[in-house]
């Protein structure tokens, strides 16, 4: 019988994640994501999916990212029972995302409630904090390069993909079909992280593309970060970063540190890190030397070249400090979590900066940011925007286009079909496009929902 993947999310869009490959009467899920950016998409985490929890036998995960993971405590709560496989990397932060996932829906649910700015009544959060610790002992953990069985007969196997702590590519094989997920690829020059590791051969390939119609520019993130960080901090001012708090957060940490060595940022700026999730992130650094470029003396002074902010007490405490000052603050595209309350009470004064990180996904409020609105919605108000809006170009974690291709040219063999996910429309195509026409390879946008053959 012929093995199927259905693409249940991460198809014309970057996120949520989900890739269902079906053989005889086994299912087995890779990646797990949430939906995020566009109420449209958001609304997809809401609808049940085409195949029940309690029907798929395994799930294993690329990376911790929350559009990679952040429905697992869903499914478990819906009705699966198997076992999640991923890298120890994946793992440790899965324990950080997956319950402060739960805690900030909850949150937001209960915020919603409070200032009675919900559509539904009473606002419910999609999973608790409960849900997702109920969840995590489901994650069994697998080395890189040593093949394991997450169902009888199928056979797996991970490689390093660079981009955060634990972010894998897999080897997939079923009933002689060798399938290939890249999950999101990292950058070959990243500040901190090691290269992805050369795909093995495969007959298909789902590759990410994220960046496949761009490539990044030549500087690097410490020469745009400079300019930005002095020019806020000789007006006085305050800059809100929102931070992804795996991978992005740590990145910044580091170049802010390199560029206070360099003196080309005051030492004296005070940084602040204000993400349990990214304070906890930044402390795995230290247990997963192989992973990334950092020397532990590197590591130690990355988790010391800010002050960690815990409690909300002490991240409420910010708004009374006077600039200059820099707040690091998940989530990254400014969906939720700290950074909302930080922006809201700075966005208004030109004195200030926000500076965006990375990829805003379109509907995001980073995205909103970034194309210069004049106001962006917050806890169900609009708030003026009159800062400065920086947005870095050379700090993104995933590969570009070049870097994509250059990935796939580098198989010891051409694969018979190669699916392009995990993008928008535009540079989804673009990348099908360039496989096909530079590499002559048979490559296909697949939609949200379809089912193709391996």
């Amino acid at each position: 019988m012929s093995v199927n993947i259905t693409f249940l999310g991460g198809s014309g869009t970057v996120t949520g994640s989900k890739y269902l490959v079906h053989h005889e009467d086994k299912n087995l899920l890779v990646d797990c994501g949430l939906f995020q950016g566009y109420k449209q998409l958001r609304l997809r985490n809401w609808t049940p999916l085409s195949v029940a929890p309690k029907l798929i036998h395994a799930v294993v995960l690329t990376h911790a990212h929350l559009d990679h993971s952040g429905y697992l405590p869903l499914l478990a709560k819906e009705g699966f029972d198997g076992r999640v496989y991923a890298s120890r990397g994946t793992r440790d932060l899965c324990r950080i995302l997956l319950p402060d996932s739960g805690h900030i829906q909850e949150e937001d649910a209960e915020f919603a409630n409070r200032h009675a700015f919900a559509k539904h009544t009473p606002a419910l959060p999609l999973y608790t904090r409960q849900n997702a610790l109920d969840t995590l002992p489901l994650i069994k953990t697998v080395e890189f390069g040593k093949t394991f069985s997450p169902i009888p007969g199928w056979n797996a196997t991970l490689s390093r993909a660079g981009h955060i702590l634990g972010a894998s590519s897999i080897l997939l094989e079923v009933s002689g079909r060798r399938i290939l997920f890249s999950g999101d690829l990292g950058r070959p020059d990243d500040l901190i992280m090691s290269p992805p590791e050369d795909p093995p051969q495969a007959d298909t390939v789902l590759i990410e593309s994220t960046y496949g119609d761009r490539t990044h520019p030549t500087e690097n993130v410490l020469t745009e970060l400079a300019p930005a960080l002095q020019r806020v901090a000789k007006r006085g001012g305050v800059a809100v970063v929102p931070v992804f708090a795996v991978g992005r957060a740590q990145a910044l940490l580091h170049a802010i540190h390199l560029l206070k060595l360099k003196g080309e940022v005051p030492a004296s700026l005070p940084i602040f890190l204000d993400s349990p999730m990214a304070v906890h992130t930044t402390q795995l650094f230290e247990d997963h030397p192989g992973e990334h470029r950092l020397s532990r003396q590197d590591s130690h002074a990355m988790t010391h070249c800010a002050t960690m902010v815990n409690s909300t007490d002490e991240s409420r405490a910010l708004a009374s400090r006077h600039g200059p000052m820099v707040i690091l603050s998940a989530s990254g595209m400014a969906t939720g979590g700290r950074v909302l309350h930080h922006l809201a009470h700075y966005a208004g004064n030109h004195r200030n900066m926000i500076i965006l990180t990375g990829y805003q996904a379109p509907g995001t409020r980073g995205a909103t940011l970034g194309s210069g609105a004049k106001s962006v919605r917050i806890h169900g108000r609009d708030v003026e925007v009159n800062a400065e809006i920086v947005q870095l170009q050379s700090a993104s974690a995933h590969a570009d286009a070049n870097q994509l291709l250059a990935w796939l040219r580098s198989m010891p063999q051409a694969p018979d079909q190669v699916y392009v996910v995990h993008g928008e429309a535009g540079p989804a195509d673009m990348l099908r496009s360039r496989i096909k026409q530079e590499l002559g390879l048979r490559a296909v946008v697949p939609e949200q929902g379809s089912t193709w053959p391996t």
